[in-house]
């Protein structure tokens, strides 16, 4: 058996849109499957979580999403281009009142709970560390590097790379990738 869903499979899955070469493990869970988009050679590894809300989740072009990963919430989660988000990475565009003035959980009805929803923006070539957490109302601007098991609550600026609790800018990130990205663009067209 292949590890990862036949196109036939990927079809049933009632996605808003998938481009070529999408690979889904089988052991991936998918939720709101009709507000989310893939574009092109997007990998999605075993016992991903991808819980897509109201506000959708868009994953752009060759990106990788390792094993154990999440991306949940009601607002909008939007990947760029050529991200990869490394095992146990999570994601939230949504997050629950922790003040004690409302209720939580999703078998509460939704009056009694403080839920605030914000969208989350990662930019074109983001790599974000093995047990990073994103919360929701996040922007990581293009060229972000993310180090392991950081809390990320604040916007990160393009091509710098950030680690801690919370992740703070503790250098500036090489930009030879963009290079890469040209030849390999024009390696595609010819």
């Amino acid at each position: 058996m292949n590890s990862f869903l036949s196109g036939d499979e990927l079809a049933g899955l009632g996605l808003a849109a998938f481009g070529e070469n999408v690979l889904i493990s089988h052991k991936a869970s998918i939720y709101g499957a009709e507000n989310i988009r893939l574009g092109s050679h997007v990998r999605i590894d075993d016992f991903c979580v991808i819980s897509a809300g109201s506000g959708g989740v868009h994953i752009e072009n060759r990106v990788h999403v390792a094993v154990y990963t999440s991306l949940i919430g009601r607002g909008c989660i939007h990947i760029g281009s050529y991200v990869n988000l490394s095992s146990r990475v999570s994601v939230y565009s949504s997050s629950d009142d922790y003040s004690g003035e409302s209720m939580t959980n999703p078998m509460v009805p939704c009056e009694l709970t403080g839920v605030t929803h914000a969208d989350v923006r990662i930019g074109r070539h983001v790599i974000i560390g093995s047990g990073t957490v994103v919360l929701p109302g996040v922007t990581l601007e293009e060229g972000v590097a993310v180090g392991t098991l950081s809390l990320v609550k604040y916007d990160c600026e393009a091509f710098g790379i950030y680690a801690g609790v919370p992740a703070r800018r503790i250098s500036d990130r090489s930009r030879r990738f963009l290079d890469l990205e040209k030849r390999l663009n024009s390696e595609q067209k010819s």
